[in-house]
């Protein structure tokens, strides 16, 4: 066995039970010609696996879908794609030796990852000086994508999501006081604390208390303690789905009994299970909402849910997107060569994903809809959606879409 069929086989053992392979109808009638060895980079250990798990059933399903159908077709002929798997173990030094070791030994025409803006960051520096495509579907630091024009990413952005969580809070719970507890250790959670904190103030949202902590801190009382003392009218927390439910369960035996919001890192559903009735009718805001899905998203959900035999949180539907926006770039360039394949990624306009539709800027960045997420009786479901100004267009038709 080859090293990158054997690095595929065992980090997939770690979290799946069967690699499911191509299947038999595109075993047999497809004339492969070659080989699209894409790598993907996630954190399959270390805080947050369950992202690591979402990211890999995605693209394996992405993956296996384009095969069936004979792969890429470039100038007539057949390429079969191949994803090569690292664990990046949640850690920033992880992922950048990772995606050394794709671009370096493995010769990856494009990267999908890394997710949390923490390993997102330095690893684009790493895409970008080694001239490789690099998509992340989940970080929304601006940092990722920054003068980086071999970067891009399918989440929007925190100085988006930041006013979204603010005005919200404001329309719904009428607040004039806030609270921020956030890592200031991770650039995700940092980054959306002080963006929700600008657009609160301007808002015209006291900020009464900005608390942090530091990764891998289990409690949280300190802190909370003295943002009850603040009094606010609400508190953001834009942490994992493996902290939040600490810090809300924490915060309740406090005796705090306003209410919590969050972010797009609250959407993996281990925090359903993790948080329980303490969770119940908190708010966050995300990416898509399976219950009001598209019919490019339904597709997906309907197929993601007949073959893992659970729904695809957002982590899912964002690495999915960025498989097909590949795709798209990869056929639209006809080429595999990675500077065609990064020219056509910047080409892309307008993209109609499984989590909407989505524009892109000159950063590579996308410029597409949030939706507000309530959990209520261990789901969750959409509340209200979020849009920048004049987006989607409403003239968008499906040939658009990719172009």
């Amino acid at each position: 066995m080859n090293k990158r069929l054997l690095t595929l086989v065992l980090v997939l053992a770690i979290i799946l039970p069967v690699f499911g392979g191509l299947p038999a109808a595109a075993q047999d009638e497809c004339d492969f010609v070659g080989e699209a060895v894409i790598g993907v980079i996630a954190p399959l250990t270390g805080d947050i696996p369950k992202v690591g798990e979402s990211t890999v059933q995605a693209a394996e399903m992405a993956v296996d879908e384009i095969n069936a159908e004979c792969g890429l077709e470039i100038d007539g002929e057949n390429y079969e794609v191949i994803i090569v798997v690292e664990d990046n173990e949640s850690k920033a030094e992880s992922s950048v030796a990772a995606a050394t070791r794709l671009i370096v030994d493995e010769e990856v025409i494009a990267i999908i990852g890394p997710q949390s803006s923490k390993q997102a960051v330095p690893t684009g520096q790493v895409a970008n000086d080694r001239e490789t495509p690099m998509i992340s579907p989940w970080s929304t630091n601006p940092n990722t994508t920054l003068d980086r024009p071999w970067v891009f990413r399918v989440a929007f952005l925190d100085p988006f999501q930041g006013p979204v969580d603010a005005n919200f809070a404001k329309e719904e719970f009428g607040a004039e006081t806030a609270a921020v507890l956030y890592d200031i250790a991770s650039d995700y959670p940092k980054g959306l604390a002080e963006n929700f904190r600008d657009a609160a103030e301007e808002a015209g949202i006291e900020i009464v208390a900005f608390e942090s902590f530091t990764t891998g801190d289990t409690d949280f009382s300190s802190q909370l303690t003295n943002i009850i003392a603040a009094e606010p009218d609400v508190i953001f927390t834009p942490q994992y789905y493996n902290e939040v439910p600490l810090i809300v369960q924490q915060a309740r035996e406090l005796g705090y009994e306003g209410p919590i919001i969050g972010s797009d890192s609250w959407g993996t559903p281990d925090l359903l299970d993790l948080c329980g009735d303490a969770c119940n009718g908190l708010f966050f805001s995300t990416h898509y909402a399976p219950d009001i899905a598209t019919d490019v998203a339904q597709t997906f959900i309907q197929a993601y849910e007949e073959r893992y035999d659970e729904r695809p949180d957002d982590v899912a539907a964002l690495t999915y997107d960025a498989f097909q926006m590949l795709f798209t770039a990869i056929e639209n360039a006809q080429s595999l060569e990675r500077e065609d394949i990064r020219d056509a990624l910047a080409s892309i306009e307008l993209f109609e994903g499984v989590t909407g539709i989505m524009s892109f800027d000159e950063q590579g960045d996308p410029i597409k809809c949030a939706v507000i997420i309530q959990i209520q009786d261990g789901e969750f479901t959409y509340y209200d959606s979020a849009c920048p100004p004049g987006f989607p267009p409403e003239d968008m038709g499906s040939e658009e879409s990719g172009s």
